[in-house]
């Protein structure tokens, strides 16, 4: 995926997408609601034999949270 992200894309969402979303999220302790919607769609779309999506950037590398030397964040 291409860290640039120049392009925006609004969608609405159900109150009972949205709280799957944050759950997933959670679940993962992704740093935020557009990395989490960036995740699933890779997910999806590699699922589906979407070549480009293959690149295999994970979602932390897009996070605010900086790691620390022994794993935690902060």
């Amino acid at each position: 995926m291409n860290r640039d992200r120049n392009e925006r894309l609004q969608i609405m969402l159900s109150e009972q997408e949205l709280e799957a979303i944050d759950d997933w999220r959670f679940q993962r302790r992704m740093p935020s609601r557009a990395s989490a919607v960036r995740e699933l769609l890779r997910l999806g779309l590699t699922s589906e034999g979407v070549a480009w999506a293959e690149t295999h950037e994970k979602s932390k590398d897009f996070g605010v949270l900086e790691r620390k030397a022994d794993g935690e964040e902060g």
